[in-house]
């Protein structure tokens, strides 16, 4: 890294750190002193945005512009804050949708989705310098990730990049397609934690009433001591079976699930606060602060509980003393003077920041949160804690990745105050502990793109490009390399089975008579129904981990055996290669021989690539039995060659190669044209509706343009059919709600009741408009928009005409908390804005602006949002508490 110039940004940014920079560091400036773009891809806490801060000072010092883009609106907001302190008042700019302040200033702090519309509309960007990503796997995101790769591939030639990112297995591979899109792009990365972790393990142990807590690695590896905390699970009955008595001579019962007071004891005890207990449910979150205050917890001082009060008078000052009460503000109050609070979308923005600021400085020690403070909100603690190693996906249970485990684990641990931070898992009976030492152990973190055409893209890509350019740019996203990279292995490994097949062709030939004949002559010596009979016999008592052999593999191990209707049975097995792949009795000409049995690894999972390649690598070093050879005396020509049994088997492999070339082919065609075909398919439906007329964007198709939203072709069509022409305002803004708001409360929907028959009427011709897209997007094949949910359009109109918080949160027909009204509240005014620009009836535009104006009053106004736009996995989470399973 070259010194910087005295004076310079630069030289005020180095010089302010108060400690020199890093190796990754440095390397990432070089790479930008060298006006080359960087991805920088290091674990939480290890400084990467001082990379951000060095390319934003780098840009000032040259004359230019910098964008700071950030995924969520809260770290936005953070970010703000800090470079407004770090250049001033006017020098640094916010642009979040909801908010713009100094939107011209040379430094702006911006959501992803505001860049993308700033490009899209043409706004002149030649004084642009860098744009700093955040948190840039969020690629992988399906709902917000393609936003990414608009961004990435649509950006002017000259503005440089700067991306941070988790760590990623496939860091290479994201660097590799940067370079092709954008240009000579560095790779930096950084595997060391700043603050090494610990990984324990808290179980209960009944025989004393002992809590246990355990490393879950030693030495790098799973802790031997783990396994006698597991408990099996008789998968067919449900029911628990012992493995037997421990070395301490219990059974299984004698272990139990710490309560979260334990928990809060062990942590006061082993001096781990101030601590994070993540936990996958707001009201679970919630209920835990409850549980300190009824037991009596304080973890604070006087002088603590002064500041602690300090701190929430300044954050909640912008609330009106009605909506504190109706806010539930003064339990919440009580046990933020505690030192516990809860954490999550359920809670207004000012709750949420004063946590935020109390555990800044130490006063909170304990807060229990939804995954969405693990995102980047800068709240380190001593230790974290995981409470269930599963969470609600939105569909179902699911085990948490090494990615999420390390997300959220990344909080443990600050920098210049913790020489380690600590990372505590609680026993589970539905989790065995070599699962837990697995994701603790885990580097495979492996990014994959989620981009898709959309609607709103497709009219944008046609309305800026000729349709070559345009599929060249849909060519360049991530997507299409990751599966160009797909087909370029994929056709490797087609011509080497097509020069194998070649040549077990020729090794099957044999010059006496036709092999093939001869074989089918020798299956005759039995009848073929007790052939078949005996292999399916034989195959249906194959084992996981026998190892058999097959035409074209003198060794393959057992994965699972499965029978699937209509196929018989259906065996996957793996190579001693590590290639993974399934057989039937189409496969064998007889019952194949178990030459060996290995020993599989704990806990079973034949589906896990890392499962696989263990067994693969055991099956490489097993000693395997020769399988015997099969003779016959069948009167065929062939019959009398020396190498009979050779041809034989040579066909037999050949046969087997033929099906893998033809599987080879297929997936080929398939990845290659993927893409392109979802494009053609979006531009179908477009032009069915009369959005474009081949390449052309029709006047309809200008107005889907401007529409910023998940369900935009619905939006449009709502817009374009006069769902809000004469409307009031809270009419408006009531129908508009049935595109924003959705149950997500367990159980079904409770009937919808609306504040005037028009708005009844109108909600219903928006469904019919989902219907009506839905049947086309079937028809051709895409995924369907989603429809609308009437549940909100009630109290949108109430809240629009003046109603009090307090009344519509007790309304009780939706169970709504106070962060789920005003964020509900937040997304309506930014849709009704966008109706408000785009509607063709000046009346319509008039009444949409005065919606706004009504809509953005109280705590909706008092407050900027501070969660991510979609939060489908922490709002996902509910506030069921379910059993893992």
């Amino acid at each position: 890294m070259a010194s910087p110039r005295p004076g310079s940004h630069v030289a005020a940014l180095v010089d302010g750190l108060g400690f020199p920079l890093d190796r990754f560091q440095r390397d990432a400036a070089d790479a930008i002193d060298g006006g080359r773009s960087v991805l920088v891809a290091a674990p939480t806490g290890a400084g990467k945005t001082v990379v951000a801060e060095y390319a934003v000072a780098d840009a000032l010092d040259h004359g230019q512009r910098a964008f700071y883009t950030t995924p969520i609106k809260a770290l936005s907001n953070q970010k703000f804050g800090e470079l407004r302190d770090r250049y001033g008042t006017g020098r640094a700019g916010l642009l979040t949708g909801d908010n713009s302040i100094d939107g011209d200033a040379p430094v702006v702090v911006m959501t992803t989705e505001v860049l993308r519309n700033m490009i899209y509309s043409g706004r002149p960007l030649d004084d642009l310098g860098v744009v700093v990503l955040d948190e840039v796997h969020y690629l992988q995101n399906s709902f917000r990730g393609p936003v990414w790769e608009e961004v990435i591939v649509h950006l002017p030639e000259h503005v440089r990049l700067v991306c941070l990112s988790a760590t990623v297995s496939n860091v290479d591979d994201i660097g590799d397609w940067l370079t092709t899109v954008r240009g000579p792009t560095d790779v930096v990365v950084e595997h060391e934690r700043p603050v090494s972790l610990t990984n324990t393990y808290l179980v209960g142990d009944k025989s004393g009433g002992r809590l246990r807590l355990v490393d879950t690695l030693v030495d790098g590896r799973p802790n031997p001591e783990g396994a006698r905390f597991d408990v099996d699970r008789d998968q067919s009955s449900g029911r628990d079976r012992s493995r037997g008595r421990s070395r301490g001579g219990n059974n299984r019962r004698r272990w139990f699930t710490p309560n979260r007071l334990e928990v809060l004891q062990v942590l006061e005890d082993t001096d781990l606060l101030p601590a994070i207990a993540f936990i996958f449910s707001r009201a679970a979150c919630d209920d835990a602060v409850k549980a300190c205050l009824d037991a009596g917890v304080r973890l604070t001082t006087r002088e603590d509980r002064r500041r602690i009060r300090e701190i929430a008078d300044r954050h909640l000052a912008v609330l009106e003393d009605a909506d504190f009460r109706a806010l539930g503000g003064e339990r919440w109050l009580r046990g933020l003077e505690a030192g516990v609070a809860s954490h999550h979308a359920g809670h207004v923005p000012p709750f949420k920041e004063a946590v935020e600021a109390c555990f800044a400085e130490g006063l909170v020690k304990l807060v229990f949160a939804t995954e969405t403070l693990a995102l980047g909100i800068n709240m380190p603690a001593r230790s974290v804690v995981i409470e269930r190693m599963t969470k609600f996906n939105g569909e179902s249970r699911a085990f948490l990745t090494p990615a999420e485990y390390t997300q959220l684990t990344g909080r443990a641990g600050r920098r210049g105050i913790d020489t380690h931070g600590t990372a505590v898992v609680l026993w589970s009976p539905f989790v065995a502990f070599a699962q837990i030492a697995g994701l603790a152990s885990s580097r495979s973190f492996v990014l994959r793109s989620a981009f898709r055409p959309t609607y709103n893209m497709a009219v944008n890509l046609i309305r800026r490009h000729d349709r070559e350019s345009a599929r060249r740019l849909l060519n360049q996203s991530l997507a299409q390399y990751q599966a160009d990279r797909a087909v370029v292995v994929t056709e490797r490994r087609l011509v080497k089975r097509r020069a194998a097949l070649d040549q077990l062709l020729g090794e099957a030939s044999c010059e006496l008579g036709d092999v093939a004949e001869y074989r089918e002559l020798a299956q005759t010596d039995l009848p073929r129904r007790e052939r078949r009979r005996r292999l399916e016999a034989r195959l249906d008592d194959l084992s996981p981990g026998d190892v058999i052999a097959l035409d074209d593999q003198p060794r393959v191990a057992v994965l699972s055996v499965a029978h699937r209707s209509g196929e018989r049975i259906k065996v996957k097995v793996v190579s001693p290669d590590g290639d993974v792949f399934t057989v039937g009795m189409p496969d064998f000409d007889h019952p194949p021989e178990v030459l060996a049995t290995l020993t599989l690894p704990e806990p079973f999972q034949p589906a896990d690539p890392r499962f696989q390649a263990s067994v693969a690598e055991d099956l490489h070093g097993a000693t395997v039995a020769t399988p015997a050879r099969r003779g016959s005396a069948v009167d065929h020509p062939v019959a009398s060659c020396p190498d009979a049994d050779e041809h034989l088997r040579a066909l037999e492999r050949a046969e087997r190669v033929r099906r893998e070339v033809d599987e080879l082919t297929a997936r080929i065609d398939h990845q290659s044209g993927t893409l392109g075909l979802a494009f053609e398919r979006v531009l179908e439906v477009l032009g069915e509706f009369g959005y474009v007329d081949g390449w052309t964007v029709t006047a309809r198709g200008d107005l889907l343009a401007g529409v910023y939203h998940e369900s935009d072709l619905v939006v449009a069509e709502a817009i374009a059919a006069g769902c809000f022409d004469d409307l009031d305002a809270p009419e408006l803004a009531a129908v508009a709600s049935a595109l924003v708001y959705e149950h997500r409360a367990p159980g079904p929907p409770p009937e919808a009741r609306y504040p005037s028959d028009r708005v009844e009427d109108r909600c219903r011709d928006i469904d019919a408009i989902v219907r009506s897209i839905v049947v086309v997007e079937e028809r051709v094949g895409l995924p369907t928009s989603s429809g609308g949910d009437h549940n909100f359009a009630r109290l949108a109109h109430e809240w629009c005409a003046g109603e009090s918080l307090g009344s519509l949160l007790d309304d009780g027909d939706i169970e709504l908390t106070g962060g789920d009204f005003v964020r509900t509240v937040r997304q309506l005014v930014d849709l009704v804005r966008q109706i408000g620009q785009l509607a063709d009836d000046p009346t319509t535009r008039t009444t949409a602006r005065r919606a706004v104006g009504a809509l953005e009053r109280g705590v909706v106004a008092a407050t900027v949002e501070a969660e991510a736009e979609n939060e489908d996995q922490d709002e996902a989470s509910g506030d069921g508490d379910g059993a893992e399973a």
